[in-house]
């Protein structure tokens, strides 16, 4: 395809993409009470835990609405993650073969759960941060939390999760498009270990080193596991052009 037509077809899918989070958004939105209690019950749990005044603060006339618009957008990237996530592997469908098309499936069949498995981390991180940092705040005192900063926090960090955890499924998909090699992904292995611990290090809060761990060590595994997958590819595409190669000669000498 010349470059007018791959630009064209990002924008059709970046259309499709956004017209579709949108259709969630209408969902969240109605959704929005069950959301907001969902993303403030570590605040709720610890405030019950402690006996103590721990409580979300909205500060500003508008910041409801503004909330309440976030919120939704959030719920229906989540909500919709099937229908983006396939559109950005139809995105590079067209340079495949018709039998790699089927990998589609593949793809979004392990893409989505895994999106979410990062997303669900998140969320098991999230309580630990909360009784951490919150939880700091002196018997006799209160401790008003501005919503906006912790309800944005948490999107940032459960979605932050869910795209390292989708990571992997885009370096296989590069892979079975011929863009990278297993023995590339495979060279820059330490420099991957390094930027997985240090997004663990910035994307966990808390101090101990057992929720960074949580996050970084399935990460690396991921990595391993796409390198392995692309060198199981590598392997058959060169068997297949091995034998074309040779099919090719063997033509030539008759």
């Amino acid at each position: 395809m010349p470059l007018r037509a791959h630009l064209r077809e990002l924008r059709n899918r970046l259309l499709l993409a956004v017209a579709g989070v949108l259709v969630g958004a209408v969902i969240g939105w109605i959704w929005y009470p069950t959301v907001f209690e969902w993303l403030q019950a570590p605040v709720a749990d610890l405030a019950r835990d402690r006996d103590q005044l721990i409580v979300l603060n909205f500060a500003g006339v508008a910041t409801p609405l503004d909330l309440r618009i976030k919120l939704s957008l959030f719920a229906g990237v989540m909500l919709t993650s099937p229908w983006w996530i396939y559109q950005l592997w139809a995105f590079v469908t067209p340079g495949l073969t018709r039998r790699e098309r089927w990998y589609t499936l593949g793809f979004v069949g392990t893409g989505v759960p895994l999106f979410l498995v990062g997303g669900w981390l998140a969320w098991w991180v999230l309580p630990k941060a909360v009784t951490l940092l919150a939880g700091l705040t002196p018997s006799d005192a209160v401790n008003v939390i501005n919503a906006q900063e912790y309800l944005g926090f948490v999107m940032r960090i459960v979605l932050a999760f869910g795209l390292a955890f989708l990571l992997p499924v885009v370096m296989v998909g590069l892979n079975l498009l011929g863009a990278v090699r297993a023995t590339t992904l495979a060279g820059g292995w330490r420099w991957a270990v390094l930027l997985a611990f240090v997004f663990a290090a910035i994307a966990t809060p808390t101090a101990d080193a057992i929720s960074m761990f949580a996050l970084a060590i399935p990460i690396c595994a991921l990595y391993f596991g796409a390198v392995g997958i692309s060198a199981l590819t590598d392997r058959r595409r060169d068997r297949r052009s091995a034998a074309s190669q040779a099919v090719a000669a063997a033509e030539e000498q008759a």
